[in-house]
């Protein structure tokens, strides 16, 4: 007798096939048979015709502080996610040294947009090392499968302290570096993360410790984890680690390396496009590389106390610096500071993750009630309104609601057009939700109920037996994820029962439900009916759905070569 079995499904298996109408039988929270009429079971859902495919693998999280408080991750069950990849960019809290705790969160406030009051408060720290990470993780148990990257920023504080934002690494201190990167792998890491984007600042500005890394550093913390045979380099790139070098490395360890961000701007359109082109050419000689993208425009809630989008301009580090609000809205009124922005927003433009594009930059929400009438509106129109220049204008009116004016700005791939040809290619991995990080300027975690419903059935740019691949089976295979992401009897029982017709996320909202009280954003499904983590029920039609102390979820600790 089955546990449960789903009557009279469309089954998407994950392999990009056809679908099959039939049943799904699982025992023991594994798939036990699949095929029309199977037997008795202890529980039934009637699918009556939705859809059933396997859970959603993101492959591009920042869960690794908030899973310490919430092992369910919210919300990314309850929007279809079964399997979450933490740890991306590097960017994680193990290991860590207790005297580098808060340096860490603070780094994490800046980088990651986190509310450094909900990290202090919420963050467990029950571990020192990785391995006791992942022990933490399995002792305290997790919602949906988890695996984790060795982060470079986080090992390498871990060997030189502060130094790490300052200097390159000794040849001991690399070797030191490598050795922890082995022993993450030794205990179960998917891989290696760092980050060269200029964007990734810590504290005041300060780069993130990976940044700092040598040529000789990043070949050789690579080269440990390949060691194994196993494991993923992921890497957010910046302007020096080009596509032709990061060929260099992936020849040379012999192992996958996954690269973020892959957007589209309109301000350098064909950029993404040469970046694709060469990743794919890499491919065509043998060399595994992998361009990471998302299925979402870039948009982001900000305000002026901690406006992301500009912070990766050399201009902009004064402000970052500050250490108070009042020496920071001395510099907003700087007139030789404002002109210092204006100047490199024109040098660069094009190459920023901010690039002028005042006419996709909206008021959000004003903090004084005489200026609601303003809500809605683009700074381009506003500014003229004003009589002027627009960087003078939102700083000018941000400084007149002491920096509370919430705004939004529609940063990167907003063109379906050329956002539909980055993602109609085959290789590239779909992901980019950053679930878990910028709480209070975007919720993302819902992009593979946007892939099926917007780009598939309303688009159709990719069918939806190609969209579930995408979301389940591919990601698996690239990271060595065994026995999941395929609907295959003896794979683990992650699924997702949903609506073709209706499927989609479904619009954010802001909550104050964070440690401390701090608030996020978050998103709900439209068009979801069930989500299973190795067989037992994370959410149904009206959300998240399962027994808090249930925990369902693995700490995935071995993967295939």
């Amino acid at each position: 007798m089955f546990d449960l079995v789903i009557r009279d499904a469309e089954i998407f298996d994950g392999s990009g096939t056809k679908p099959v109408h039939g049943d799904v039988g699982v025992t023991n929270g594994r798939i036990a048979a699949i095929g029309p009429k199977l037997g008795a079971e202890k529980e039934t859902v009637k699918a009556s015709g939705l859809a059933l495919a396997p859970g959603i693998i993101d492959g591009h999280t920042h869960y690794d502080a908030q899973i310490t408080w919430d092992p369910f991750v919210d919300p990314s069950p309850a929007l279809g996610v079964t399997t979450t990849v933490l740890g991306n960019c590097g960017f994680t809290i193990a290991p860590c040294k207790p005297q580098d705790r808060d340096l860490t969160m603070r780094h994490l406030t800046h980088v990651e947009g986190m509310s450094l009051d909900a990290l202090r408060a919420g963050i467990r720290w029950e571990f020192e090392s990785f391995p006791q990470y992942l022990d933490m993780l399995e002792k305290n148990g997790v919602g949906p499968n988890v695996a984790c990257f060795a982060g470079h920023s986080a090992i390498r504080t871990f060997v030189m302290g502060a130094d790490a934002t300052e200097r390159a690494a000794t040849e001991t201190e690399v070797a030191q570096m490598a050795d922890l990167v082995r022993d993450a792998m030794k205990a179960g890491a998917v891989g290696f993360a760092s980050s060269t984007a200029e964007a990734h600042n810590g504290e005041g500005g300060t780069p993130m410790p990976s940044r700092l890394a040598d040529d000789r550093e990043l070949r050789t913390l690579v080269r440990a984890m390949s060691e194994s045979g196993k494991g993923v380099y992921m890497l957010t790139k910046g302007s020096k680690t080009s596509i032709p070098y990061l060929e260099e490395i992936a020849a040379e360890a012999k192992r996958p390396v996954v690269i973020a961000a892959l957007f589209h701007s309109n301000t350098n359109p064909a950029a993404s496009f040469d970046w694709l082109r060469q990743v794919n050419e890499a491919r065509a000689r043998g060399h595994q590389l992998v361009a990471q993208t998302s299925c979402c425009p870039l948009s982001m809630d900000f305000t002026f106390k901690s406006p992301y989008l500009f912070e990766s301009m050399q201009a902009w580090k004064p402000a970052m610096a500050a250490h108070d609000p009042a020496e920071l809205e001395k510099i907003y009124r700087d007139p030789a500071w404002r002109a210092s922005v204006r100047a490199e927003l024109e040098a660069k433009r094009g190459r920023l993750l901010f690039n002028s594009e005042w006419n996709k930059l909206f008021v959000v929400e004003t903090a004084k009630a005489e200026n609601r009438a303003l809500e809605g509106a683009t700074l381009d129109v506003l500014a003229k309104q004003a009589g002027k220049e627009p960087l003078d204008f939102i700083l000018d009116f941000a400084l007149s609601e002491k920096l509370d004016t919430m705004f939004v700005a529609q940063l990167l791939h907003n063109d379906d057009a050329a956002v539909g040809k980055i993602l109609a290619d085959p290789n590239t991995h779909i992901s980019l939700s950053d679930a878990g990080a910028h709480l209070t300027f975007f919720c993302d975690a819902g992009f593979g109920l946007h892939l099926m419903g917007h780009w598939s059935r309303d688009l159709g740019v990719l069918d939806l037996a190609q969209a579930v691949h995408r979301l389940t089976g591919q990601p698996a295979k690239l990271f060595g994820i065994e026995g999941r992401g395929l609907l295959r009897e003896g794979y683990a029982a992650d699924l997702m029962l949903f609506d073709p017709a209706t499927v989609a996320r479904g619009p954010k909202r802001r909550a104050h439900d964070l440690p401390a009280g701090a608030a996020r954003l978050t998103a709900s499904a439209v068009g979801l009916h069930g989500v299973w983590i190795n067989g037992t029920r994370a959410a149904d039609e009206k959300g998240f759905c399962a027994d808090p102390k249930a925990r369902p979820g693995e700490v995935l600790r071995r993967f295939a070569a």
